[in-house]
């Protein structure tokens, strides 16, 4: 039972922006994933798909962290929307190098997103919360990491 004497709205709000901004970059990840094409898709196509399954991996991770906040947390896709930062990609026939840059892109908001998220649970004394956004931190960075690789920066 979340232990609603101590509610924080401010880290339940950090964490439900993350979480909307998860879900969309997990979405835009699957997206490229199936849809890249060229001499590099065999890479791309499994670098893109192993990002999206550790991006989906901390959902229910940031969901929970919510609750235990005394919170309730995002129910829909429309909820999604109406918290996410980083934009949807419906284009057609993205280039490879586009994909992976946009990637990037929204890997550092995302990983900005986890900034706020520690600032605010270190401001309310949230070391639980604090201290679980430093492994996705760590993620968001390799993942940058990796895209930009890709791309020879």
């Amino acid at each position: 039972m979340p232990d609603t004497q101590n509610n924080q709205p401010a880290v339940a709000d950090a964490l439900n922006a993350l979480l909307a901004d998860s879900f969309a970059l997990y979405l835009k990840t699957k997206n490229y994933h199936w849809h890249v094409q060229g001499a590099r898709f065999r890479e791309l196509h499994l670098l893109f798909d192993e990002q999206a399954a550790q991006i989906f991996a901390t959902t229910d991770l940031i969901a929970e962290r919510v609750r235990k906040n005394g919170a309730p947390t995002l129910r829909s896709i429309g909820d999604i929307g109406r918290h996410q930062s980083i934009k949807d990609d419906d284009a057609a026939g993205v280039e490879a190098d586009a994909m992976i840059k946009r990637l990037a892109d929204d890997n550092r908001t995302l990983l900005a997103r986890i900034r706020e998220t520690k600032a605010a649970a270190e401001a309310d004394g949230d070391i639980a919360t604090s201290g679980l956004v430093d492994g996705w931190a760590d993620e968001a960075q390799q993942r940058i990491w990796f895209l930009e690789a890709t791309l020879g920066y």
